[in-house]
């Protein structure tokens, strides 16, 4: 047995581009709710506007500088100023959240994973997000079952890569699995060099990385591991 396999207790993992494919997601949304709303029709090239806007306010989240609801209120007018759309960005916003209470298209692996890991170690989802809206999703994916603790921002009251967030982790698992957990025997995977590899590392923890777009490799990503897909994880685990 591998000296990390053999280490680890609990593994916490991410769930937006890491179980779930938010990206698919969000791509589906607009080019259904453009048509729905008679805007302008949904190109490719709209989807690195979202992305970019979107990431930023996601970070500013993460620095505590920005809250949910304020994300929520300002996110789709930001788009649409550079996307030259005239339309109310909060209607879209709804839109948007409502379809996503409902999304769950599987990341490839991804309940092949998590079946794997549930039976080796102790499995929690880490996510930054809503927490009807994320267990929802997991409930739909059929992913649900295979967690012993689900750990949601909104329901922490803290944000990944913030150390409350990770507190609370341990916290619980402390007090219902392992009175000793050490952060070294803890692994997060995630998609996430900010909230994930950072956070983790910074916590103690070991870190592995889900980048499977050719063009997002980077250097300097501090992740232990680094996979291109989550069949790869079982080599690791």
């Amino acid at each position: 047995m591998d000296r990390l396999e053999s280490l680890i207790k609990v593994v916490l993992i991410d769930i937006d581009n890491t179980l779930l494919s938010f990206t698919g997601y969000v791509k589906e949304a607009m080019r259904d709710g453009f048509s729905f709303f008679g805007l302008k029709p949904y190109t490719e090239d709209m989807f690195p506007v979202f992305e970019k806007i979107n990431n930023s306010l996601w970070g500013q989240l993460e620095q505590g500088t920005l809250t949910f609801a304020e994300l929520e209120k300002c996110r789709w007018d930001l788009i649409f100023k550079e996307l030259e759309i005239d339309f109310d960005g909060k209607v879209f916003e709804e839109y948007f959240r409502d379809r996503l209470f409902y999304s769950a298209v599987p990341e490839d692996g991804a309940v092949d994973l998590l079946k794997y890991l549930s039976s080796k170690y102790t499995l929690c989802a880490a996510s930054n997000g809503p927490y009807e809206q994320q267990i929802n999703r997991l409930k739909i994916g059929e992913m649900d079952e295979y967690f012993t603790c689900c750990f949601i921002s909104s329901q922490i009251g803290a944000q990944k890569p913030g150390r409350q967030f990770f507190d609370h982790c341990f916290r619980v698992l402390r007090e219902t699995e392992y009175p000793d957990l050490a952060p070294e025997e803890v692994i997060i995977i995630g998609d996430s060099i900010s909230s994930d590899i950072s956070g983790g590392r910074d916590y103690g923890m070991h870190t592995c990385l889900y980048q499977k777009s050719e063009n997002s490799e980077r250097s300097d990503h501090g992740a232990e591991h680094v996979v291109k897909s989550l069949a790869e994880i079982k080599n690791i685990l």
